[in-house]
């Protein structure tokens, strides 16, 4: 593994000098001296922790590496003493004959009993075995199938922003059948499910073959050999054991990777998709990095990245394997020369490096770990660096970094301004380098920035090209070892090579090779003497040069090579090679016949909006750059684009009902009405109304209005006029309706009359209705004005399906919550738990159905900050019925469903990304049903469920509720039913901890009146405990209260003090509570801080006849500090305890403010969870309860309350959190579940 300082937590450029197979040539040769077939040497670093071996593996091409495996295993076999151990293969069963070896009698008598016994047990019950062992494997393997697929994905939760990592488990689905014997399934799965596969798969084996007397002799040799070659993983005590280490395949000599001599990538069968979004395909290359050529004989195969995703391409096949597992968007990639290895890395929180496969599409390594075939990589289980150097800020971050092709001990980066060579001294394991300061007085000419660095082709010298079209050549000193000077380099010239910029440079064959920024291609010879030159293609910025691996063919008389700029005249032959440009095209020049052929034409800036045809498989998409591209997304063929004229950037994009008209609003402002299978002008002129981006385009049912909304939260109408007998789009009205940004634009249909209506929804939590019909010329009438929320603001709006005999309006705001609202009163009927990942959610949509039914069961798409997810409807707090995965980790720009609800695409904005989710319902219902029915699922959202300490609070709090309503004092005989009345609500809500507004109190009480009014037409006036349980869980704060959102109110409300704190003085912050918002009464106002301050024995209000101090009998403003801080009021005031994070952001995963209480005491309480980064007492060990959904891979029930709603669908939990699965484990880390 090679890594430098600078390289380790932030990923600029990464380089492949070769493949692992050159990495193990001979210890002892020369370092700098090129071998046979340019082989290198490296030694492999020993860990302290084991015995110091050393590992001589000569170079074997790809087909002879299993026997080449199988000689070293039996030289090491002679050596040890232990004699021959030989291998016999035939038609599917592994025989062994012992006749060569030799091992120690006692050892081999004790196993051979073991062996005897075992098989008089077997055979005893053979035909049952079979029956019930089959059995158990099929249900085992589809147990593991979500474990064990190749397109794995994780479904995450609130703080995970490292998603499902397929490659972790990619190989273990081709393991389970390709590898022939049972260590091989050993060595590649470890969980307790995948070992009892293992173990019934071998009594399968056994039992239906009939080989168990066979194989009695031999089993004792069998297992001998098997411990020689099996990795270790428990040699060195508990810690070791449980560390994690990257996920890597068995390095058994039958293992996918060790076997595969050739590609087999898209020889692959995916098997069945077991998770509800599963990705298909992905749109758009980030040409900011370099696009490969991996494969030019039988197809043509292309890697390059999109967002956090590596994508390898066929052009022949026009099919795409993803390279996943990067928690941020790849910042650097290379391949090695011979294209089989992939190094791709990203910058961000937990930032990974990767190495893959590109025959299979394994990840080999991961997170710094590499594991390289032949050798017992897994045993180094530190993440030590083979070697790295301190570098001086002054560097400046390196930007390009590149090996010696011929020796792998060196390396050359440089940044805009500085060069930088290095040396891996491995005798002295130290990295040196050399960085000498160029300036314009080193050559007394301006030198320009550097673009790209290579070693030139005679060894001695490097050169670095620039942005002026010149080349710096640096002369390399290499001392012997002997010498007390270190290596260094030396700028020794300056050629001016050409006149436009050079953006690549790189080396084939036996020429350098120039791309510059006026789009030309040129090639020179060793003396820097042009060769030959393409300018006549007229292309854009070159970016990338990536040659095929495939020599040149020879020129025959059918060959059409061009000729060399020399007097001569010579053939000029090359090798075919990709071109990547600064506008996101992709070329293919085939080299004898000077053919340039487009393969991929993307945009080259963000892609902010997207939409799907209403009937037809067809997917726009709209991007900065002014392009809009249609595609066929069943077929993933592109159809048509259209570029604007510059400074036209797509912002919003929608088709009418009908599918033949696209509406396209503009970044400044323009809105165009274009025909659908065309993209031409669909009215004469655009519409110039507005000066700032249009966010949003909406189209009526009968596509006679259409509705827009721009930055300046101005709604605009347009409608279709006829004239002279033709359908024409006018301008109608705009009005400025909102304070702040305008987050939902809807038509919807009037009841009675099938007329058109129109919404808007704003972050100033204003919903407005407008009067489409009232409204003329000029003139946007208003029908309606109301205000959604209280503190939370609304980020989206749909209209929910009819899934009741009421149709309502489904608003979703930034407290996590849902909000049904009757869509003709505006009153908030319901107010639910929505999904909790991270960030509340910012668009979602209804998933549309084709069937009378597919209506029975509907279902919502949503987009959050960087996720997409499902969830049933209807929607009812349990969070069982929610999913999500990460789509674009630096932001979701938009969102869209095909026609038929089988895919949802994804737009990433600056990752000029798109994404295509493939929809299965089914996975979703599986994991609902395992999350249990009825209130099941809501009892898991409080400490200790059903039975803990929580709920037995809860139900004394409701039955003491029924004495309190009937009278503390009364001698009557006591009704004890199982309701309690609606006046008592809010007195048991804040007796557990929850602490309503009034308006909220008033939301609670017409949900549980008018909850059966349209059914039944009774209003009901009294609710049940499990009721009120699901009340309380949907309306709490999902976090509780966090110390961060009273110091924000402090910092609106207050003054700096002389501490540099905000605080209120104690007039004020009285006459803000008598006077502002839901003001209090001076009788409300006594009696509260009475009893905060411990001034009025019998509490607020505690009993409906009891009456509370007042007056002069207490005098508790004197009790107040005259200055009060956020710090003072919920300490002093309120009496809570504040964590050491307090001043961290509001909407952090885990509150600040916890209770002056024991940890027992404090889980019990929903509304009350743990600071950030504390464990659970009492709770970090015990067990979890819950069933262990396999079918997707994650631990779904029994969280800890505090955690349940954000982390339900989560099995990438955060390291710094206690693990409550079955394992028992105290680190996450470590266990395989969570």
């Amino acid at each position: 593994m090679w890594e430098t300082e600078g390289l380790a937590d932030y990923y600029g450029q990464i380089s492949l000098e070769e493949t692992p197979q050159r990495r193990m040539s001979d210890a002892e040769g020369n370092p700098l001296e090129e071998a046979e077939d340019g082989e290198t040497e490296m030694k492999e670093e020993e860990d302290p922790d084991y015995s110091e071996e050393e590992e001589n593996v000569p170079q074997k091409s790809e087909d002879d590496l299993l026997p080449w495996r199988e000689t070293q295993e039996e030289k090491k076999a002679e050596e040890e003493g232990e004699g021959n151990l030989e291998e016999e293969e035939g038609e599917g069963n592994l025989k062994e004959e012992e006749g060569e070896g030799n091992l120690k009698e006692e050892e081999g008598e004790g196993t051979e009993e073991k062996a005897e016994a075992a098989l008089a047990e077997m055979v005893s019950g053979s035909q049952e075995e079979i029956t019930r062992a089959s059995q158990q494997i099929t249900m085992a393997m589809i147990s593991l199938e979500g474990l064990a697929s190749t397109d794995s994905q994780s479904l995450t939760s609130e703080n995970s922003p490292i998603i499902g990592r397929e490659s972790e488990h990619s190989l273990q689905t081709e393991s389970l059948s390709t590898l022939s014997s049972p260590s091989d399934y050993e060595l590649a799965l470890t969980s307790s499910e995948e070992k009892l596969i293992i173990s019934l798969q071998k009594k399968m084996a056994r039992l239906s073959s009939g080989e168990l007397a066979q194989e009695r002799v031999s089993e004792p040799v069998k297992e001998e050999k098997r411990r020689e070659k099996k990795v270790s993983y428990v040699d060195k005590g508990k810690e070791e054991e449980l560390q994690p280490i990257a996920h890597t395949p068995a390095m058994d000599k039958d293992s996918l990777v060790s076997t595969s001599s050739k590609d087999i990538l898209f020889q692959k069968d995916d098997g069945a998709k077991v998770y509800p979004l599963t990705m298909t395909w992905k749109f758009g290359w980030n040409s900011s990095l370099p696009v490969y050529y991996i494969r030019d004989e039988e197809q043509r195969v292309l890697l390059y990245a999109n967002a956090h995703t590596a994508v390898i391409y066929n052009a022949y096949k026009n099919t795409q394997h993803h390279l996943r597992g990067h928690p941020n968007v790849i910042s650097c990639m290379c391949v090695s020369e011979d294209r089989r290895w992939i190094a791709t890395a990203d910058k961000g929180p937990n930032c990974l490096l990767m190495i893959w496969d590109s025959f299979t599409g394994v990840a080999w390594a991961e997170g710094g770990q590499v594991a390289l075939p032949g050798l017992e990589a897994q045993r180094k289980r530190n993440r030590k660096f083979i070697v790295y150097c301190n570098m001086s800020p002054y560097f400046i971050f390196q930007n390009y970094l590149i090996f010696n092709p011929t020796n792998n001990k060196e390396l050359v980066s440089n940044s805009k301004v500085r060069a930088i060579y290095y040396l891996w001294y491995e005798e002295r394991e130290i990295l040196i380098h050399s960085a000498p300061l160029l300036t314009e007085k080193t050559f007394n000419k301006h030198v320009g920035k550097f673009s790209q660095s290579i070693f030139h082709l005679n060894l001695t010298q490097v050169l670095s090209a620039t942005l002026e079209g010149k080349l710096v050549v640096w002369d390399v000193y290499r001392p012997p070892l002997s010498a007390s000077t270190l290596p260094y380099i030396k700028p020794c010239k300056l050629v001016h090579l050409q006149k436009e910029g050079i953006t690549v440079l790189t080396t084939v064959d036996s020429y350098i090779v120039t791309g510059d920024v006026k789009g030309n291609i040129k090639f020179y010879d060793r003396t820097l003497s042009i060769m030959n030159w393409f300018s006549n293609f007229k292309l854009s910025s070159i970016r990338t040069l990536s040659f095929s691996k495939t020599l040149a063919t020879p020129p025959t008389e059918k060959s059409n090579y061009p000729s060399d700029c020399t007097l001569k005249g010579d053939i000029f032959v090359i090798r075919n090679f990709i071109i990547g440009t600064s506008d996101a095209i992709v070329y293919h020049l085939k080299a004898d016949e000077t053919k340039l052929e487009k393969l991929l034409i993307e945009p080259k800036e963000a892609i902010c909006a997207i939409s799907c045809h209403p009937y037809q498989p067809l997917i726009t998409i709209g991007s900065s750059c002014g392009m809009i591209k249609v595609w066929d997304y069943k077929k993933k063929r592109y159809l048509f684009s259209r570029v604007f004229e510059k400074g036209l950037g797509i912002q919003s994009l929608t088709y009418n009902p009908e599918g033949d008209l696209l509406g396209a609003g503009f970044t400044e402002g323009t809105v165009y009405i274009l025909d659908a299978m065309s993209l031409e002008n669909g009215i004469p002129e655009p519409f110039n109304y507005s000066r700032t981006s249009v966010t949003h385009i909406s189209f009526s049912h009968n596509s006679q209005y259409m509705a827009t909304a721009d930055a300046n939260f101005t709604v605009a109408v347009y409608m279709v006029k006829v004239r002279n007998s033709q359908r024409v789009w006018e301008y109608l009205a705009r009005l400025r309706s909102h304070r702040q940004s305008i987050r939902s634009l809807l038509f919807g249909v009037h009841l009675d009359s099938n007329e058109p209506r129109l919404l808007s929804l704003g972050r100033d939590r204003l919903l407005i209705e407008y009067n489409l019909l009232g409204s003329y010329k000029n003139h946007l009438e208003v029908l309606d004005i109301h205000q959604t929320d209280q503190g939370n603001y609304p980020t989206c709006m749909i209209w929910y399906p009819p899934l009741t005999k009421e149709l309502f309006l489904l608003i979703s705001n930034s407290g996590y919550k849902v909000k049904l609202f009757n869509s003709t009163t505006k009153m908030c009927r319901k107010t639910l738990l929505g999904p909790v990942f991270g960030s509340p959610v910012e668009q979602v949509q209804v998933l549309p159905v084709k069937t009378a039914m597919e209506l029975e069961r509907r279902y919502l798409v949503f987009i959050n900050r960087d996720k997409v997810g499902l969830q049933i409807l209807p929607i009812d707090g349990n969070p069982h019925k929610t999913c999500a995965i990460v789509c674009h980790p630096n932001g979701v720009a938009g969102m869209a469903l095909s026609y038929n609800g089988h895919y949802i695409f994804t737009a990433g904005g600056q990752d000029l990304s798109v994404v295509q989710w493939e929809v299965n319902l089914s996975a979703l219902e599986a994991a609902v049903s395992l999350g249990g029915e009825d209130l099941i699922p809501f009892y898991g959202l409080v400490s200790g469920g059903r039975e803990g300490k929580f709920y037995r609070e809860l139900e004394d709090y409701f039955y003491y509720s029924q004495l309190r309503s009937q009278g503390i004092d009364t001698m009557e005989a006591r009704k004890v039913s199982e309701h309690i009345c609606l006046s008592e609500v809010p007195f048991v809500m804040r007796a557990i901890g929850f602490y309503p507004s009034e308006e909220k109190i008033d939301d609670i009480f017409n949900e549980i009146k008018f909850s059966e009014y349209v059914d039944t037409g009774e209003v009901i006036d009294k609710i049940t405990l499990p009721d009120f349980l699901k009340v309380y869980l949907n309306h709490r704060p999902p976090f509780g209260y966090t110390m961060s959102s009273i110091q924000k109110n402090f910092n609106i409300l207050g003054y700096t003090n002389s501490e540099g704190k905000k605080a209120i003085r104690r007039e004020d912050f009285l006459r803000l509570l008598l006077t502002k918002g839901e003001h209090m009464t001076e009788e409300e106002l006594s009696d509260c801080f009475a009893t905060l301050l411990g001034l009025n024995p019998e509490g607020w209000k505690s009993e409906p006849a009891a009456s509370s101090l007042k007056g002069p009998e207490v005098r508790w403003e004197e009790e107040l500090p005259e200055e009060i801080t956020a710090e003072i009021f919920v300490t002093d005031i309120l009496g809570l305890t504040i964590s050491p994070g307090f001043g961290q952001d509001a909407e952090a995963d885990v509150p600040d403010v916890v209770p002056d209480t024991c940890a027992v005491q404090h889980a019990s309480h929903p509304d009350q969870a743990l600071p950030r980064g504390t464990s659970l007492a009492g709770s970090a060990s015990e067990p979890c309860p819950g069933a262990l959904c396999w079918a997707l891979g994650l631990c779904v029930q029994s969280l800890p309350r505090c955690l349940a709603p954000t982390w339900t669908a989560d099995w990438n939990r955060r390291p710094d959190q206690p693990c409550h699965c079955d394992l028992g484990t105290d680190s996450v880390s470590s266990c395989h579940q969570c």
